[in-house]
């Protein structure tokens, strides 16, 4: 278990490599997608964002789930802040088509 009563114990799981290689394996398990996206019907990847591990239950209130799998799930980031309430989210709008997609380049 880990000690989760400081920001700097937790900071120091997050930079762990225990912590990068099991983050790896469930966006891995999660098909590199957005799993709340995913109940929504979008597809969301790491093409799209950036996809972030969340813990359902924190690790700052169950640390002895910190290293279940099945206590995580994939999230791209707008999803994360939205879960946490972060930022005071507003949803992202839709993407801009880039003009030159489709240009060949040189």
């Amino acid at each position: 278990m880990i000690d989760t009563t400081s920001h700097a114990t937790r900071a120091e799981f997050y930079a762990s490599a225990e912590w990068r290689r099991l983050r790896d394996a469930v966006i891995e398990r999660d098909h590199h997608e957005c799993q709340w996206c995913k109940a929504e019907g979008k597809v969301t990847t790491d093409r799209d964002t950036v996809l972030e591990v969340d813990h359902i239950k924190t690790v700052e209130e169950h640390p002895e789930c910190a290293y279940d799998m099945t206590n995580m799930r994939t999230l791209c980031k707008d999803c994360h802040n939205k879960r946490h309430h972060r930022f005071n989210y507003k949803p992202r709008g839709p993407r801009k088509q880039n003009k030159w997609a489709t240009d060949e380049r040189w």
